[in-house]
């Protein structure tokens, strides 16, 4: 329509004052018909480019991996600019949220257990899955405790060693490393002198100053303690990619950092 009212204007031979006004009229009508053809496309095509902008995903991941995985989180969205919304908790707990519907993107799992339960029940996505990262249990105790250092051995006396006082675990049913003996409520129990020792993973021990470790226990003594990752069967297609990421060098050394061992191999 604006092009026609153009040419009709600009090609218009004037043979008279009023003929000149109506040019004059249909030529700035044009120019905005045009205008309100520019407006209305860019109206339209903004919300195409912020959508392709503001891209999030959604993270479910064991309570223990909390700080280092907030850390891997925001280098990866400073690296690609892709959000990325975790939610902590214990891993049996997820999983039966994502069995029921709630939307996730990717699990991160503190036992092989729950990931084996999800490829079941066919809400994970098998052929994603991977064995990320791995930890170990240790004894603590308070830090000016006169217990320094444990030897883990069979036949240990804990409750000896003790001397009667409370031994914090987690919650064997429903943590994995319940099934390992620890939980956040054990660290927690020991820095407040609630229980003179606690059993912990690792990497808990180590963003508590107010404990110290004073023996591992060895690998034989447990089953290893392994974080399967791994996308949902829905996920978004930027899920991958940030699977991709956590085996990069960045986040290894994130993990690494956090007291982690990582078990996959790195990506290219």
């Amino acid at each position: 329509m604006c092009l026609l009212l153009w040419r009709v204007a600009t090609q218009w031979k004037v043979k008279s004052a009023e003929a000149e006004h109506l040019r004059a009229s249909l030529i700035v009508l044009g120019v905005v018909a045009l205008a309100f053809v520019v407006w209305q496309y860019v109206q339209q095509a903004s919300p195409i480019a912020v959508d392709s902008q503001d891209k999030t995903i959604t993270v479910f991941a064991a309570a223990s991996m909390t700080n280092a995985l907030d850390d891997v989180d925001a280098a990866f969205t400073k690296q690609t600019g892709i959000k990325v919304v975790t939610s902590y908790d214990a891993s049996s707990a997820l999983m039966k949220q994502i069995e029921g519907g709630t939307p996730a993107d990717a699990f991160v799992s503190a036992d092989l257990k729950w990931m084996d339960y999800g490829v079941e029940k066919k809400v994970i996505n098998e052929s994603t899955r991977i064995n990320l990262l791995g930890n170990v249990l240790v004894l603590i105790a308070v830090k000016d405790s006169k217990i320094d250092h444990v030897d883990i051995e069979p036949g240990l006396d804990l409750a000896k060693l003790a001397g009667g006082g409370r031994i914090a675990t987690g919650d064997v049913e429903a943590v994995p490393v319940g099934l390992y003996a620890k939980a956040a409520a054990a660290l927690a129990h020991c820095a407040r002198r609630e229980a003179l020792l606690s059993i912990v993973y690792a990497t808990d021990a180590k963003i508590e100053p107010s404990v110290k470790v004073v023996g591992v226990f060895p690998d034989n003594s447990h089953d290893p303690i392994i974080y399967p990752v791994a996308a949902t069967v829905n996920a978004k297609p930027e899920t991958i990619q940030y699977l991709t990421f956590l085996r990069s060098d960045v986040a290894k050394s994130i993990f690494q950092g956090y007291g982690f061992s990582v078990l996959a191999k790195p990506s290219s």
